[in-house]
């Protein structure tokens, strides 16, 4: 096992939303490392996970106040870091890929010009060579013709190509870390299929860390190396993909248990019953 630290470390990381009846208290206390490995992060919707994974690149409205022990991207801490700093790291080192293309493509641009503008954000690339290097980038997540995609606007193109195109545009700066938060959410299953292999073997050849963001907990046992199982802001538990069938926090069993089942025949999918015990602080 190697000694080197984490390339991400979050420890006690808290983010609170005042609001007009109080404060929501999105992420309570979380704390996690990642090297270059797949970390999958699951839980139901509002438990914090997307939080999490904006906090981690200052992503967060303005009225969002966070606080950890550490919060830190290779030797750059987050808390303290400057705009300058923030803007290097933010399609720099980390690329973030959001759920539906259509609402993370600008509709005014085109596919190359919206990969060229990333690559030369982080790179002193001239317009012709951008649009090359976006054209090879275009070529790198399999997209069938592309240089028809490079001049085509997102509303052209299906879910799965706005997807791979979303892809490119992360990956245009090569980053060290890949935050993919719910990223087959709008395809078809054949589609979602295709995209998780190839950031699979996308993140494998280029030596990438990568945090999923994701409600599947199959597809997250089958894809990741590790997972943390988050419930209101909190993570319940910790433990390799592989051995997710065999969790033993009352949550995670639930969630587990409501999944339906091709091999085994029920009635009726039990409903989760939650354990205020669950929400008390943790150690």
């Amino acid at each position: 096992m190697s000694d080197a630290p984490p390339f991400v470390e979050i420890r006690d990381l808290r983010v609170d939303f005042p609001n007009a009846t109080g404060v929501t208290h999105a992420v309570r206390g979380v704390s996690f490392s990642l090297g270059k490995e797949k970390l999958g992060i699951v839980g139901e919707s509002g438990s914090g996970k997307s939080v999490t994974g904006r906090a981690l690149m200052r992503l967060l409205p303005p009225s969002a106040r966070v606080s950890a022990a550490a919060l830190r991207v290779g030797d750059v801490d987050i808390l303290r870091a400057s705009e300058r700093q923030m803007r290097d790291l933010r399609g720099g080192k980390i690329g973030l890929i959001l759920q539906d293309p259509k609402f993370s493509l600008n509709p005014v641009m085109t596919a190359g010009d919206q990969i060229a503008e990333a690559l030369r954000a982080h790179t002193r690339l001239g317009r012709r060579e951008a649009r090359e290097k976006a054209l090879s980038l275009l070529e790198s997540v399999k997209i069938r013709d592309p240089r028809r995609v490079l001049d085509a606007y997102p509303h052209e193109l299906s879910g799965g190509m706005g997807q791979r195109v979303m892809i490119a545009m992360m990956l245009a700066p090569n980053p060290a870390l890949l935050i993919a938060d719910e990223p087959t959410s709008a395809l078809d299953a054949t589609v979602q299929a295709e995209i998780l292999r190839l950031i699979e073997e996308l993140v494998d050849s280029r030596g990438m860390a990568l945090m999923l963001i994701s409600h599947d907990l199959p597809l997250v046992s089958r894809f990741c190396d590790r997972v943390a199982v988050m419930y209101a802001g909190q993570v319940m538990e910790e433990l390799r993909a592989s051995d997710l069938h065999r969790a033993t926090h009352g949550y995670t069993r639930g969630l587990l248990e409501c999944l339906p089942s091709l091999s085994e025949r029920r009635d009726r999918l039990p409903v989760l019953r939650r354990d205020p015990s669950w929400l008390e602080p943790r150690a």
